[in-house]
């Protein structure tokens, strides 16, 4: 199967609104882990973070090395007029696979299931990469076959372990006991170290 996600593809999603995966809200899971972080000098990257309201929500609580990086250049205007006090130079408008930095943490919120799916092991491999010595990985994946021919593309907690497990220490991917309604029982929250 080819997909082709491209800068164009994206940039229309947003444009036409077109974009159901987006809550309007920071997720529950992920606000549940930002109000237990204490160092807000860490480094954090929310990779293909769209509209991000991680980011937003993690900037208004004095986190002030938050990074956006994405395809789409409407999704980074939009936390830019949201969120106008948002440093413009952390709005990284790239593949997410050029990146060439390092941060603490990464967080993981619909992105992975956004990417092709033969692209999986790579985007293990480059948020590997990506992190500094004991970095973490941390965020939601989707437990659910979804779709094959557009994404969302969904998985599961087994496929995510082969992925994941060369290049981090599984420190937790269960259930999510705080997913918004309509993905309850169908996301996983993972928490896994750089080895």
């Amino acid at each position: 199967m080819q997909v082709h996600l491209s800068e164009e593809f994206w940039d229309q999603k947003y444009q036409q609104n077109k974009i159901g995966w987006d809550l309007g809200e920071v997720s529950p899971p992920l606000k549940a882990y930002f109000d237990q972080l204490e160092n807000n000098a860490q480094t954090i990257l929310i990779p293909g973070g769209g509209n991000s309201y991680e980011a937003e929500y993690l900037h208004n609580k004095g986190f002030k090395n938050v990074f956006v990086v994405d395809l789409s250049k409407k999704a980074l205007k939009n936390i830019e007029q949201r969120v106008p006090t948002f440093p413009k130079n952390h709005l990284i408008h790239k593949n997410f696979f050029d990146l060439q930095m390092s941060f603490d943490l990464m967080i993981e919120q619909t992105f992975f299931c956004a990417i092709a799916p033969n692209l999986r092991q790579q985007y293990a491999a480059k948020t590997s990469q990506l992190l500094k010595e004991d970095g973490k990985l941390v965020g939601l994946l989707f437990d659910a076959p979804l779709n094959t021919e557009h994404p969302p593309f969904g998985g599961s907690k087994t496929e995510y372990i082969n992925y994941f497990m060369p290049y981090f220490k599984i420190e937790l991917i269960d259930n999510c006991y705080n997913s918004v309604e309509n993905r309850l029982g169908r996301e996983l929250f993972c928490k896994f170290l750089k080895k």
